[in-house]
């Protein structure tokens, strides 16, 4: 994350979602000679009724302090929906904040338990998509669910993991703008940081969806995988929060395709030497290279 675009949150997200929305869209002639993508400054501030002078301070972070009602008209001009609106509504300097208490991930001992009981692919992971712990079933079903590993790493950068997702364009967009979201005000935590560093200086995808200022929430969803022995999977996503950490966990629909590979997977599985749960042995986790 850069220190500019730390510095100055809410003009980066206004430009970043004026630039995304068309002329068309906002309902005024397409004209000639643009020189932006999207939308003017002045069509932005014509459109919301606020003056162009105050919308280019709101941009260039010499007011940071603009009322929800301005803001509410913004998000109309922007077409943001719901959660968006919501996250350029926290944006604002005059919003009150509570800081967060920053403390390492701790792995509850029922989550232990709980991993080892379940006969379906699942791991807990961290804000930062750090792998904390998984059963055999999530390793069977992709190596990069092993603890220590990061999920936002494997995704962008291990053409294995790319492979495995179909659809994984789409995928890639979720992603990021759930990790957008998750990071909310903590700009400056040192494990977002290094992440978001590491992913915009490695790959070129990641830059450019990190520079639209995507925000989603992602708890759960269907989505299909292509596992090198038992081919395509579809399977049903559930996040389920456990104290400061989440448990995942994938399922296929009863007795589907999808079903029987999984149950040919785990007999694959029993056949190698694994342990019942996985786990870091730290409480905050490192991603191996």
């Amino acid at each position: 994350m850069k220190d500019e675009e730390s510095d100055n949150r809410l003009g980066s997200y206004l430009r970043a979602r004026r630039e995304l929305v068309s002329p068309a869209q906002a309902g005024l002639p397409p004209g000639g000679n643009r020189r932006v993508p999207g939308l003017r400054r002045e069509e932005v501030a014509l459109l919301a009724g606020i003056s162009p002078d105050y919308y280019l301070r709101l941009e260039r972070g010499r007011d940071k302090n603009p009322s929800p009602q301005v803001l509410e008209s913004l998000a109309r001009v922007l077409q943001l929906d719901d959660v968006e609106r919501t996250y350029l509504l926290g944006l604002s300097a005059a919003r009150p904040r509570t800081p967060r208490r920053k403390r390492p991930e701790h792995l509850p001992a029922r989550a232990h338990q709980l991993l080892a009981h379940l006969q379906i692919p699942a791991f807990v992971e961290g804000r930062a998509f750090d792998v904390l712990a998984s059963n055999p079933m999530a390793v069977a079903l992709s190596p990069r669910l092993r603890p220590g590993q990061n999920r936002l790493r494997s995704f962008f950068l291990d053409p294995e993991e790319q492979a495995f997702h179909q659809g994984w364009e789409e995928a890639a967009a979720d992603f990021v703008a759930t990790l957008r979201t998750t990071i909310g005000d903590d700009t400056d935590d040192p494990r977002f940081v290094e992440l978001v560093g590491e992913l915009a200086l490695s790959s070129q995808r990641f830059r450019t969806l990190w520079a639209r200022h995507d925000v989603r929430v992602l708890d759960g969803g269907t989505t299909t995988v292509h596992h090198p022995v038992v081919g395509d999977l579809r399977l049903h996503r559930d996040k389920l929060p456990i104290d400061d950490v989440i448990l995942v966990v994938y399922y296929p629909d009863k007795n589907s395709d999808s079903d029987e590979r999984l149950h040919l997977l785990a007999a694959l599985s029993q056949s190698e030497p694994t342990g019942t749960a996985r786990s870091n042995p730290v409480d905050t986790p490192r991603q191996t290279p």
